[in-house]
């Protein structure tokens, strides 16, 4: 009954309470359309921009962290450009968690944001309270709504003008709500002691945390200062918190995506917002002081507006000049608190039939942020691969009786090992299909299916490839069910012609899977790469022909009859179609040119699909 209260009947009570209140107030109404019609211009910005860059964004963020200043600058061009922070942080933690970045890149480009989102406040600060901006947006909006019939790019191009209207449109409502909403006069609050700063450093972040825009907190501020309901000591205490507002969003983000590169940085992201919003409390007065002389020579003493901004940028790259020598330690400090979990060598750790059913396995790299951007989506999608791929060769081997550890070892297989009887209390292949394999790949095709991004010809071909990829996995676990039946009940029986030829198709299987594996750790050079896999090729056909030559010398020798020899039949095209299901997803992931960019951004975590 709770849960179903603040579902479905507490939104409805905020909307007829924040009806009454726009009815109550029209000052209220105008300062909340403003400020809709800013957020909502700043989504159009976002939007458009990213439409009409692509792609090259993402991949300009994957190459702009090869040194500490290049991540530097990226985040704070990112910023400007994009004029969000939150958006450049949730991007990066989206990159970092696919390992498309590294961390101390990661860190970087966070110091940049946060000195890119100054610009926006000296934008807004240096057009002042008594500038109207409705005259240059309503031309903005005809040109907007016609771009967006001349094609995709203009369409982009179209929404990007428009969210520009919207942000100046919404501008002049906040300033026209906060002039006709005289009521609130926070200007008796005084900043000047503790409680007074730690409250307007509350406002600030409570503010920043429901408009999900630090801009738009700051935006509000601007106009408060502006209309005289905020002292400057007031307005400088709500940026502080503004800012430390922002990291919310990113911690959840990180915490809750459960990849350790992500939490890291959402971890670092934290302590770099309050720790320096912290420094400029204790150094409030000193900034206050140091603002006002650097703004007096100017003729700025008395603009408040400039002031706020001059602090704001002040305070950011303190922050970041704090940190700046201690990146290496920052990160090295991040690895220790949180260490990356140990991957198992064995993913699937049922070891009877008997044991109680478990939770379906799903998928472990696949996250919703990982959807704003086209190579993190890559990413995540190539990293799940591995994973469905790991689980279906474990399926496969315990399809076929035998220990997973098996697929590492090297060398001669140990006849003893091929020849034994299967337990009692095997695991089935089908049960095993369902708890491990299907809730993975279903969740593969749901992320690839909800992305809504502009895709070009390469990664186009990467979506593709990956889709086919995953279903060559399944089919080979598939055609694993349909040989287990057979293969176990052969194994089972005395020593006889039919269970010898099904003992060497289990050690033909054996040591394709084997040489699969050996084929994707390998780092040959292509052409010897190739050469290998047309060898694969070449001893699979020979041992197909082999195997159905003396399948029909038994019918003749009469060792074999006819059920036992269309089963044999039957279940070598099983054998057979699992090793061709697997060598192909093999080439798909090593042969695709996205796929080969992804292992270079990401050379020191090992390949990045596919790593059976």
């Amino acid at each position: 009954m709770n849960n179903r209260f603040f579902k479905t009947y507490l939104p409805i009570v905020g909307l007829l309470m924040l009806s009454w209140s726009f009815w109550a107030s029209d000052g209220w109404l105008e300062l909340c359309a403003g400020l809709a019609l800013f957020l909502f211009g700043m989504q159009c910005l976002e939007e458009g921009l990213r439409q009409l860059a692509g792609s090259k964004l993402e991949q300009l963020l994957a190459r702009s962290t090869a040194t500490p200043l290049k991540g530097l600058m990226f985040g704070v061009s990112g910023t400007m450009l994009l004029q969000s922070s939150t958006l450049v942080s949730l991007l990066t933690i989206a990159f970092i968690s696919t390992g498309l970045i590294k961390l101390a890149g990661g860190i970087a480009i966070l110091f940049g944001a946060n000195l890119g989102s100054t610009t926006g406040i000296w934008l807004l600060a240096l057009a002042g309270q008594n500038v109207s901006l409705s005259p240059l947006a309503l031309p903005l909006l005809v040109f907007g709504v016609l771009a967006s019939f001349t094609g995709d790019k203009g369409k982009a191009a179209g929404r990007i003008v428009l969210g520009i209207a919207f942000i100046f449109l919404g501008i002049d409502q906040i300033k026209d709500g906060f002039s006709s909403f005289g009521g609130m006069d926070l200007s008796q609050y005084h900043a000047g002691g503790l409680k007074g700063q730690l409250l307007f450093v509350a406002i600030g972040l409570l503010a920043t945390v429901v408009l999900q825009s630090s801009h738009a907190t700051l935006m509000l501020t601007l106009t408060a200062l502006a209309a005289g309901q905020l002292d400057l000591g007031q307005a400088l205490a709500t940026a502080i918190g503004a800012n430390v507002g922002t990291t919310v969003t990113a911690a959840l983000v990180g915490s809750l995506g459960g990849n350790r590169s992500a939490q890291r940085l959402a971890l670092a992201h934290v302590l770099f917002n309050v720790a320096t919003a912290a420094l400029a409390l204790v150094l409030l007065l000193p900034l206050t002081d140091l603002v006002r002389w650097l703004t007096e020579p100017l003729g700025l003493g008395a603009n408040t507006l400039i002031q706020l901004a001059l602090f704001h940028s002040l305070f950011n790259a303190m922050g970041v000049a704090l940190f700046w020598p201690f990146q290496r330690q920052l990160a090295e400090l991040l690895q220790r608190v949180l260490p990356d979990r140990v991957e198992p060598t064995v993913l699937i750790t049922e070891l009877a039939q008997s044991m109680p059913a478990e939770p379906q396995t799903r998928a472990r790299y696949l996250n919703d942020r990982a959807l704003d951007s086209a190579d993190a989506a890559a990413s995540a999608v190539a990293q799940e691969l591995q994973h469905l791929a790991r689980l279906s060769l474990e399926v496969i081997c315990h399809a076929t009786y035998l220990p997973v550890d098996q697929l590492r070892q090297q060398g001669r297989i140990d006849d003893a090992l091929i020849n034994a009887k299967p337990d009692a209390q095997a695991l089935d292949a089908e049960r095993l299909y369902q708890r491990h394999i299907k809730g993975v790949y279903s969740d593969l095709l749901t992320f690839m299916g909800r992305l809504e991004l502009p895709l070009d010809e390469s990664h186009q071909a990467f979506w593709l490839s990956c889709q086919v990829a995953a279903l060559q996995l399944v089919d080979a676990v598939k055609d694993a069910k349909h040989l287990q039946k057979n293969l176990g009940h052969y194994l089972r029986t005395d020593d006889s012609a039919a269970r010898q030829a099904y003992v060497e198709l289990r050690r033909h299987l054996l040591e394709s899977l084997r040489e699969i594996r050996a084929l994707n750790h390998s780092e040959l050079p292509d052409e010897l790469w190739r050469e290998r896999l047309n060898w694969l090729d070449e001893r699979a056909a020979k041992f197909d022909a082999e195997f159905r030559r003396r399948l029909f010398e038994s019918i003749r020798n009469q060792k074999l009859d006819g059920l036992q020899s269309s089963s044999l039949m039957n279940d070598l095209g099983y054998a057979s179609r699992i090793i061709q299901s697997l060598r192909n997803a093999l080439l798909l992931g090593e042969g695709h040119e996205l796929t080969r960019q992804l292992r270079q951004l990401a050379e020191d975590d090992g390949p990045v699909i596919l790593q059976l």
